[in-house]
């Protein structure tokens, strides 16, 4: 569905909204059977502890992040060595802004499993947002690197790369696209970066190519985060918050580019604050 959008000293491009995704059946009935085997009697602490983080990453799913974060919690309880536990535990740490005890979470989860990714990955970002480029560079080019034709472990990559130098930065950039670049679409999120493409070809393409309205929405979700830091380096910032909110407007909540959209407009907000 296309619609214009404008608001005072925003120019947006015409706008591509999808229906914002619902809560599925599945997922509300999986809350239910995981809180049914709970309470089963005779689980050992390990299977408990699995429970517990099943039904956490159905909460996380559905937005519901307290419940989400109790579970995790429960789980290193019954498992002190649950990496995945203590990534996702980090997550929530770093949107919460406690830096230092998302960094603990991300080493216990990396100590415990040396080759845990993601916890590479969530560990860059917490340091990005925490004010440590340089650390954040280095854990989001060890992820890169496992997958070098992934254009968002690019941007983020990019991302930390920019606070330190930015043309260096868009070199970077443009030297990797050559040589990993193709023509999946989150490749024109780069190439958006780049100048070569304008924001409202890029949503142009995802509303004529995307098969289905979840399909449409996660593809949202993602383009209006980078598109919103796009615009936060351009001297933009109300458009930057225009964007982010267009993001946490999907409904795709274990989506990283929804979960740091509510976190950048908490920034935002902050900011605002301290200019009163």
């Amino acid at each position: 569905m296309l619609v214009g959008c404008s608001a005072p000293r925003v120019v947006t491009p015409t706008l591509v909204l999808p229906l914002p995704m619902q809560v599925s059946y599945e997922s509300e009935l999986g809350i239910a059977r995981l809180g049914q085997m709970l309470n089963s009697p005779g689980l050992t602490p390990e299977q408990r502890a699995e429970l517990f983080f099943q039904r956490g990453v159905v909460f996380d799913r559905v937005g519901l992040r307290a419940m989400a974060r109790l579970d995790f919690n429960r789980a290193l309880r019954d498992r002190p060595d649950f990496a995945d536990a203590y990534n996702l535990n980090g997550v929530y740490l770093t949107q919460n802004q406690e830096f230092d005890e998302a960094y603990e979470a991300f080493d216990s989860a990396l100590e415990l499993a040396p080759d845990y990714a993601y916890a590479n990955l969530n560990r860059g970002i917490a340091l990005y947002y925490g004010g440590r480029p340089t650390l954040a560079a280095r854990d989001l080019k060890t992820f890169l690197d496992e997958d070098p034709a992934d254009p968002y472990r690019l941007l983020w990559w990019y991302l930390a790369l920019e606070q330190m130098d930015q043309e260096a930065a868009l070199d970077a950039l443009r030297s990797h696209q050559q040589a990993h670049g193709s023509d999946e679409w989150a490749w024109d999120i780069v190439n958006v970066y780049l100048g070569t493409m304008s924001d409202e070809q890029l949503l142009n393409r995802i509303s004529e190519e995307s098969e289905d309205n979840q399909e449409l929405a996660e593809r949202l979700c993602e383009a209006y985060f980078y598109l919103a830091k796009q615009a936060q380096r351009n001297a933009q910032p109300e458009q930057a918050m225009v964007y982010f909110k267009l993001a946490l407007a999907t409904n795709i909540y274990d989506f990283v580019e929804h979960r740091y959209s509510l976190l950048e407009l908490d920034l935002i907000g902050e900011q605002a604050r301290l200019k009163r």
